[in-house]
């Protein structure tokens, strides 16, 4: 288990306080174009995050596969 802590996004007092900020701005907002181009830019950026995560799990496991091969 102890392999997995680099999985821990670490978060700074000032990263909450600015994510709670962003977070608070998001809330007051009555324009709701901008929280449709908020929620827009968001799946387009999850998406795009996911797709590298995918490519680069992939990329370990062929490296690994080639570790195995080199022992």
């Amino acid at each position: 288990m102890d392999d997995m802590k680099w999985m821990v996004a670490e978060q700074t007092l000032h990263d909450e306080l600015a994510m709670e900020r962003s977070v608070r701005s998001i809330y007051n907002t009555e324009d709701i174009e901008e929280v449709q181009g908020l929620c827009v830019a968001l799946v387009r950026q999850n998406w795009h995050q996911r797709r590298l995560l995918c490519q680069a799990i992939s990329r370990i496991s062929e490296m690994d596969a080639q570790l195995v091969c080199l022992e």
